[in-house]
């Protein structure tokens, strides 16, 4: 659970920046532009938030690069392995692809 928050703090610059809409983060997301987001277009877009925060570009996000300056040290890998978890929680009919719908609910 405390890694969900740490998701979302490092997620909200990235909404922010898809014109602070619903429509606009799910075309940021859509990068191929099907009118659906993808397990790896999700997991593409959420990361940007990462690398952002890795400073050093050691693909481990330390406790001085996280929002606050403290919490645990997690890798690219852990991190990407938990946005795959929140995607097919999100995930709700189970084609493999979010909808607008779908990626603007809460996930289960």
């Amino acid at each position: 659970m405390r890694l969900n928050r740490w998701l979302l703090l490092l997620a909200l610059p990235c909404a922010a920046l898809a014109q602070h809409t619903a429509a606009g983060l799910f075309q940021a997301m859509d990068s191929n532009g099907d009118g659906r987001v993808s397990e790896a277009e999700y997991v593409a877009y959420m990361s940007e938030g990462f690398h952002r925060r890795d400073l050093n570009h050691d693909g481990v996000l330390e406790p001085d690069e996280l929002p606050g300056g403290h919490g645990r040290a997690i890798a690219l890998k852990t991190w990407q392995d938990n946005l795959r978890g929140e995607f097919h929680r999100l995930d709700r009919n189970h084609d493999g692809y979010l909808s607008p719908q779908e990626l603007m609910q809460p996930p289960r």
